[in-house]
């Protein structure tokens, strides 16, 4: 573990030091037709993610991706879909248009087996982000940018059980999403407890509320709760309140409402995957490549996380949220 973390520190110390990051709060950008930065002339890459509609955490995916093209250059179209089918079309979209090179985040990898593949095949490069990294090299990318989601999970279930927990609620939002379940298996292995499985709908919070205090209600022996998802965070830190648990709570992903909360006390900590990078390192790795036939990773992914938001840390991240990079 060690070797292949510094692998990924390397690379992505090398490619910081070829200039610093800047962000610019774009709109929303879910969904397709985002209108693309930069200039033709250094080279077009398409982004394309399985980012549900007002999903913030792909707000800053969107405001990395975009920053890197106007630091290099480039032209960067971001499109965002979660449905799998639908991000499939996009990808083959993106290879009718001959895209110099696409960057695609893979929560379902079979269903993206076949364009992927086509993209590979036109001899278009792929780096893979956020989701897949498993099934990254298999499908012909030359690279994957995200975090051990399984190593994250771990490192949760570690501190939640520093502080006690001994059953925890682990409460999934996407349905068939890979690095999600892949989270919740790394949390029991961590904790060292019971870890059980909850499936709420990231697109009605409301309900998700409704199902957390249930469960809460009907176990209460469940002293913690792991959300995968900020939106998700906040409707299990309603659900605490509303049902009396005593239970503890901490989230993946940053958000203004889980920093703020996470600086309040309301929940334990986050885990970061600092998702700007996950916007700004494939394009820049992209545009290495086509200027300068340069790989990074040596065939391992590139890590950017799991770094962890306390309380000690949540001011000085806010302060930084401002910019849209955090």
């Amino acid at each position: 573990m060690r070797r292949r973390t510094w692998t990924a520190v390397a690379g992505l110390f090398g490619v910081l030091a070829l200039g610093g990051c800047s962000g610019g709060g774009q709109d929303g950008g879910q969904g397709g037709g985002a209108a693309p930065t930069g200039g033709a002339a250094g080279g077009t890459y398409a982004v394309i993610t399985h980012a549900a509609a007002g999903d913030s955490f792909w707000d800053v995916v969107k405001n990395g991706a975009e920053a890197a093209g106007a630091r290099y250059g480039v032209t960067v179209g971001y499109q965002g879909d979660g449905d799998p089918a639908r991000q499939a079309q996009l990808i083959d979209q993106a290879v009718s248009r001959r895209v110099d090179g696409i960057v695609v985040s893979m929560a379902n990898p079979d269903a993206l087996r076949e364009p992927v593949g086509k993209a590979v095949a036109a001899g278009i490069p792929v780096i893979t982000i956020n989701s897949g990294a498993e099934r990254s090299r298999e499908f012909g990318a030359i690279t994957h940018v995200g975090q051990s989601e399984e190593v994250a999970g771990r490192g949760a279930g570690e501190k939640l059980g520093a502080e006690g927990v001994t059953k925890l609620l682990c409460v999934i939002h996407e349905a068939g999403n890979v690095g999600l379940d892949q989270r919740c298996v790394g949390a029991s292995r961590g904790l060292g407890g019971t870890v059980e499985r909850l499936q709420v709908d990231v697109r009605n919070l409301a309900d998700a509320t409704s199902k957390i205090m249930a469960r809460l209600q009907a176990d209460t022996a469940l002293d913690g709760v792991l959300t995968l998802n900020p939106a998700v965070a906040a409707a299990a830190r309603d659900a605490i309140a509303d049902s009396g648990s005593r239970a503890r709570l901490a989230t993946f992903d940053l958000s203004a409402d889980v920093v703020a909360a996470v600086r309040d006390g309301e929940i334990l900590f986050a885990v970061d995957q600092q998702q700007y990078l996950q916007g700004w390192l494939p394009i820049t790795f992209l545009h290495l490549h086509r200027t300068n036939l340069n790989t990074v990773g040596g065939g391992l992914p590139v890590n950017t996380g799991p770094g962890f938001v306390t309380r000690e840390t949540a001011a000085q991240v806010a302060r930084l949220a401002e910019n849209g990079t955090r």
